[in-house]
């Protein structure tokens, strides 16, 4: 492409995508969602005819799934073609041309005005009230590279507890998790955690996927932990069995989720944190999903959940907190029971 046009295109893209105010960021600083937009605007750039996207806002908070909405629909009125694989479809469909629907090899079409999405996952009854603390944040500061990410937060969580974190992309609920886990060091302040293994899924899963087998991942955990679970115990709640033997990373976008979560989650884990833990997964696995952190939190974990997700909130939260502008707030909560 010729130079002169190049400032010009990438411009017209990072507006396009909501991700021109962070033209100047290094990416190794980004969340995950706002990755997520500057790959989308890497796409734009080019202006192709035909736009693909595969999970486009699956790690988006709600602006920036109306800025993905916004971008696709400008293309489509220039002429282009647009094609998106969602499990996120009640904002998309609004503009479909064409809904087709792929189930298990079988590839069928249906009108778009006449789909409804699947009931959200009931939320699980508790068997015992939240315990002591668990973990306690005490006037913690964190950043990188000379940025503030968190400021002078104060934040705890019990035994027996589910805390969700929500939150625009880059306002730091990853920092939190992190922080939490003890991955990261605070610039100031201090961090508290109960003894016990920690299980923590960060956005990317696939880091944490390098055995030859689902089921061999799932028993590195158990082996290491010294806990006497069968793999087939969490590999059969989270709908893995037929895959158990295939090597992780040639499994699906949101197989590999599953697989994910069943190698850090096996056992009885004292912390459990998921970073957008529904990434990419259809609304049975969500299912699974909530059953299976239910499951742990009544045998006394505490739970730190970061995610855009709203029917897992909904069927989870104890607590929700907002982490914006390096700051954290309580939020009240309709779904939680008084």
């Amino acid at each position: 492409m010729p130079r002169r046009e190049i400032a010009g295109r990438v411009e017209e893209a990072l507006h396009a995508a909501g991700v021109a105010a962070l033209a100047g960021r290094a990416v190794r600083t980004l969340s995950g969602g706002e990755r997520q937009r500057v790959a989308l605007a890497s796409a734009l750039a080019m202006r192709p005819s035909l736009v693909v996207l595969d999970e486009p806002t699956s790690q988006l908070d709600p602006d920036g799934a109306e800025m993905v909405l916004a971008a696709v629909t400008s293309l489509v009125r220039e002429g282009r073609s647009v094609i998106i694989s969602e499990h996120r479809l009640e904002q998309l469909l609004r503009q479909a041309a064409g809904l087709v629907l792929v189930d298990r090899g079988n590839v069928t079409t249906a009108d778009p005005d006449g789909w409804r999405p699947a009931p959200p996952s009931p939320r699980p009854a508790r068997v015992a009230a939240p315990g002591a603390d668990a973990w306690s944040l005490e006037h913690v500061t964190a950043g990188f590279g000379g940025r503030t990410v968190l400021d002078g937060v104060d934040l705890a969580g019990r035994a027996g507890e589910v805390v969700v974190l929500s939150g625009p992309n880059g306002g730091g609920k990853t920092t939190l998790l992190r922080l939490i886990a003890g991955s990261i060091a605070p610039l100031a302040g201090s961090v508290w955690r109960r003894p016990g293994r920690v299980a923590y899924l960060p956005q990317n899963p696939t880091v944490l996927l390098h055995r030859p087998t689902v089921r061999a991942e799932v028993r590195f955990t158990l082996e290491r932990s010294g806990e006497p679970e069968q793999p087939e115990t969490i590999l059969g709640e989270l709908g893995l069995l037929p895959v158990a033997d295939q090597y992780p990373r040639d499994l699906s976008c949101g197989e590999r989720q599953r697989a994910a979560l069943a190698a850090v989650l096996p056992g009885s884990p004292s912390l459990v944190l998921l970073d957008e833990p529904t990434r990419g997964i259809d609304s049975s696995a969500r299912g699974a999903l909530v059953a299976l952190v239910a499951r742990l939190r009544d045998g006394g974990a505490s739970v730190v959940v970061a995610t855009h997700d709203d029917d897992l909130r909904n069927a989870l939260a104890d607590r929700v907190i907002n982490v914006a502008g390096g700051r954290v707030a309580e939020m009240s909560f309709a779904g939680v029971p008084t």
